[in-house]
């Protein structure tokens, strides 16, 4: 798992890079401008950047710049833009750009282009989660309840997964029950799929950019999830 920055002024651009690379097991953290993306690298420093050409405040290219003058540029930077140049593309590399990428990006060349600059970062590796265990279930257990299927494992990939019993009360108003129903069904198959988005959308018969909203608006939490 890797801490991926996105700097980008277009909302739709964000969350599309958003949503894929959190299906691939990455952190995604997002900047719509270029002061967004500096606030950030002050902070921290994320495994790789995916930044923008062309933005309203400050341009892609000046940022790296900016970064480069000020020893910041200690990360992968992988350029995009739909309108840039060869030239705007040629001196982003000289500054220190690893690569560069022209929309609208299609998803084997992202995937192979963050692949690419994760493997180049000398970044240390971003520290595991306290726990990387599946939760077991939606909401504590009742009583008197239903007894759904849910999968429990220990988050090691390839572990043959172990059915557990997860409750859900009577006791609560329908649209509670419902909820909690339906988190754990997601959750089932989340861990069933190993994380994999794409599968456990073609299982459950939805598309998948509704399934991301629909676990997000359940509480599920897709890190937590994820196989690897």
């Amino acid at each position: 798992m890797a801490t991926i920055l996105v700097v980008d002024d277009e909302m739709g651009i964000r969350e599309l890079l958003s949503e894929i690379l959190s299906d691939e097991g990455h952190v995604v953290e997002l900047a719509e401008n270029a002061q967004d993306a500096r606030e950030f690298r002050l902070r921290q420093v994320p495994d790789l950047v995916l930044l923008d050409i062309w933005m309203p405040d400050t341009d892609g290219v000046t940022l790296l710049k900016e970064w480069a003058a000020q020893s910041l540029l200690t990360m992968p930077v992988i350029m995009m833009s739909g309108h840039a140049t060869i030239d705007t593309a040629v001196e982003a590399t000289k500054i220190g750009a690893l690569n560069f990428l022209e929309k609208p990006i299609a998803l084997q060349k992202l995937l192979k282009a963050v692949e690419q600059g994760l493997a180049h970062g000398t970044a240390a590796p971003v520290a595991t989660q306290a726990s990387g265990k599946p939760a077991a279930g939606g909401p504590a257990a009742v009583a008197s309840a239903a007894a759904l299927p849910v999968l429990a494992g220990d988050g090691v990939q390839g572990a043959a997964p172990v059915v557990q019993m997860a409750s859900i009360s009577f006791d609560i108003p329908l649209r509670d029950a419902r909820d909690a129903f339906e988190r754990a069904y997601f959750e089932y198959h989340l861990a069933r799929e190993n994380g994999s988005m794409t599968r456990v959308a073609e299982k459950t018969g939805l598309e998948r950019t509704h399934l991301y909203r629909k676990l997000k608006q359940l509480g599920v939490d897709l890190g937590k999830s994820k196989g690897e």
